[in-house]
């Protein structure tokens, strides 16, 4: 259920600013006091592609690899949004628990349970392998992106939360990642400490 907020208008006419002070001064100072603050509050937008090494089949925490990358651009956000798109149809990424290392080989068989190999389902779709058709279901259930948000120069995710590659192809090769973060920079022009 979505819950509508009233939002308080912030919007201030230049026409009574010029009746209750009589000054072109008066327009003139509103004007520049709202250019600065617009130009402070203006959304920045950056994008880049993170490549990925080849990993074996299953589910892998890359929240540290792609923290490398990312971090940079992370440090100068007060906040925002970070996506991250994989421009692949037989991988995946989602969030999930981080701290055991069991999570990622459950999370994986049970994958192999939904969606198991051409060589135990037949499947129309096998030119490019057993492994090839169940990687695409795989991928369409898991999703090719992830929107995070971005608070204090961090990804804002929970204590137990890393971010997945799912590979689900046995040789799936390099995988391509686009990452856009949008936001606010922080006023100050200052970076956050590093972090990860």
């Amino acid at each position: 259920m979505f819950t509508a907020l009233a939002v308080p208008q912030r919007s201030v006419s230049l026409s009574n600013i010029a009746t209750s002070t009589g000054t072109r001064a008066a327009q003139q100072s509103f004007r520049t006091r709202a250019a600065q603050q617009s130009s402070s509050m203006a959304t920045e937008w950056s994008t880049s592609t993170i490549t990925l090494p080849a990993y074996s089949r299953g589910c892998h925490v890359i929240t540290r690899r792609l923290l490398e990358e990312i971090q940079p651009t992370l440090q100068t956000m007060e906040a925002g949004l970070c996506n991250l798109f994989i421009q692949h149809t037989s991988a995946s990424l989602t969030i999930n628990e981080n701290a055991s290392s069991d999570v990622p080989l459950d999370l994986n068989d049970a994958l192999d349970k939904l969606a198991p190999d051409g060589n135990v389902v037949k499947y129309r779709h096998d030119d490019e392998g057993p492994d090839d058709m169940p990687a695409h279901i795989k991928s369409s259930l898991m999703g090719p992106s992830l929107t995070v948000p971005i608070a204090h120069g961090r990804l804002a995710l929970g204590t137990w939360q890393g971010i997945y590659l799912n590979e689900h192809r046995d040789y799936g090769g390099p995988r391509r990642i686009v990452v856009t973060i949008q936001g606010q920079k922080r006023a100050d022009g200052k970076k956050y400490a590093k972090y990860g």
